[in-house]
């Protein structure tokens, strides 16, 4: 059990998953956002252009096959809160591809100014030959004669 606990513990302290943790959370938090611009933004001006049709307010009844209280609420499909939903999350959508295209693109330029630095930086020379390297050794070999 105790090997066990040791494990779960290396597993929360890993970075990635604190991370993952961190970014559910803001994600939560941009969630709401995204829904608050999608219902008090979005939707009315769309209504405008639709005559003024609340999206919230579109239902359907469904017909009930027993008796209920004459004050119970009725059954209904809110198929407005849907579309309503579908476009909160098309919004977000649209938000995190943009946020991920600006991160790739810093960093293929990060990528690309450091492969210029790279290429920028002086070569090695060359390793000379093995005719050079023979000559080296035969000029040495003449200079120990004398």
């Amino acid at each position: 059990m105790k090997k066990f606990f040791e494990e779960f513990r290396a597993f929360i302290n890993k970075g990635n998953v604190l991370g993952l943790a961190v970014g559910v959370i803001i994600g939560g938090a941009f969630s709401t956002i995204t829904t608050s611009l999608t219902n008090d933004i979005i939707m009315p001006i769309v209504s405008i252009f639709l005559g003024g049709v609340d999206f919230s307010a579109m239902s359907i009844k469904l017909p009930t096959f027993y008796k209920v209280a004459a004050d119970a609420a009725p059954n209904t499909l809110n198929y407005g809160n849907f579309i309503s939903a579908v476009i909160n999350f098309l919004i977000l959508a649209l938000v995190v591809f943009c946020i991920m295209k600006a991160f790739n693109t810093a960093s293929d330029k990060l990528k690309r100014k450091k492969e210029a630095e790279e290429a920028a930086a002086p070569a090695a020379p060359p390793e000379p030959s093995a005719e050079e390297k023979l000559l080296t050794e035969i000029r040495d070999l003449l200079a120990e004669k004398k």
